[in-house]
């Protein structure tokens, strides 16, 4: 008999990231990824995407080391929001509540088997254009900005993990995602997992840390939906000083175009060139990636990935590091 799935959580909503150099990382996703700031408070400020619906995508935070604040989740609706409210209290991983923060309403906070802070919530505030940023084009919240190669909305989310299983897991269990694509070892335990709630192939990935550390950050993702502008904002990096880690190239595991570079503070940012492929099976088969098939998972086509990018996390727990 197969077992009933869990709908209650309907897409990846928001992320915070830490930075020790708050106004670098702020100028590096509006100057060179079209971002807007929305606004401040605090040590945080709050940025979106031109294309995203919500009020922010993206809090930076300032804090002495790079690395993840939390993932904000959106449940389908309020009904869905108390049942995992209620199943993760049972897991053992609850927080608690909080009234809410700048762009959406209240939101319990968890965490996972790793120890990445997460929320889920519902409440949310949609973006409302000023006049000077309106457009004609009613399915789109604003108009696209003339900075930068603007970004068109966040896509997902990858972490990494002491013990990889474990968070899949959780988050299957719990949550109620779907592993659409992993890699396995020998032992056919995951070393690395794709999964979604939504029609993407991933809203975030769990990666086995290589460095055997607990909670860190391996990158965030925005998605422009066209492979031109990877090369176009490849252009714009270099020639800002950015060194680009890897990419442009196309992954064979969910089969996207990619570009990874470190923003100031320290995070890993990925660009998406195109959707890769979605999913809309509900009986979807889980694609398993091993052996002799792990040279296409990594890199169908384009320069292999440095060893530093299956090491270097955030916050940096060694030697590893990135030029930016």
């Amino acid at each position: 008999m197969t077992k009933e799935p869990i709908l209650d959580v309907a897409q990846l909503a928001h992320i915070e990231i830490y930075s020790p150099k708050l106004e670098q990382s702020v100028a590096f996703f509006k100057n060179i990824l079209g971002m807007d700031e929305i606004y401040r408070q605090g040590k945080s400020v709050y940025m979106r995407a031109y294309e995203d619906h919500y009020h922010n995508t993206l809090i930076i935070t300032e804090n002495n080391e790079a690395g993840l604040g939390h993932i904000g989740w959106r449940a389908t609706s309020p009904q869905a929001l108390e049942r995992r409210v209620a199943a993760i209290e049972q897991s053992g991983r609850g927080i608690g509540w909080i009234d809410g923060d700048i762009g959406h309403g209240r939101a319990y906070q968890f965490t996972s088997p790793d120890g990445h802070k997460m929320e889920i919530l519902w409440d949310v505030e949609y973006y409302e254009a000023p006049e000077d940023q309106k457009t004609p084009l009613l399915n789109r919240p604003q108009r696209r900005p003339s900075r930068g190669v603007p970004v068109r909305r966040l896509d997902h989310i990858n972490v990494l993990a002491k013990e990889t299983n474990k968070n899949v897991e959780f988050l299957e269990e719990v949550l109620g995602f779907k592993v659409r694509e992993r890699i396995l070892a020998d032992d056919n335990s995951d070393i690395a997992a794709w999964l979604s709630v939504s029609n993407l192939v991933h809203d975030i990935a769990i990666m086995g840390d290589a460095l055997g550390e607990t909670g860190r950050l391996h990158h965030i993702c925005y998605w422009y939906g066209y492979p031109q502008h990877l090369s176009d904002v490849a252009d714009l990096l270099i020639e800002s000083g950015y060194v680009i880690e890897a990419g442009p190239g196309k992954h064979g595991v969910t089969q996207a175009a990619f570009l990874y570079v470190v923003e100031p503070g320290g995070n890993r940012v990925e660009l998406f060139g195109d959707p890769g492929y979605q999913i809309f099976d509900p009986a979807w088969r889980t694609i398993e990636w091993k052996g002799k098939d792990l040279e296409k998972a990594i890199i169908w086509h384009g320069s292999n990935l440095p060893q530093e990018f299956f090491k270097y996390g955030t916050p940096v727990k060694s030697d590893v590091l990135v030029e930016k």
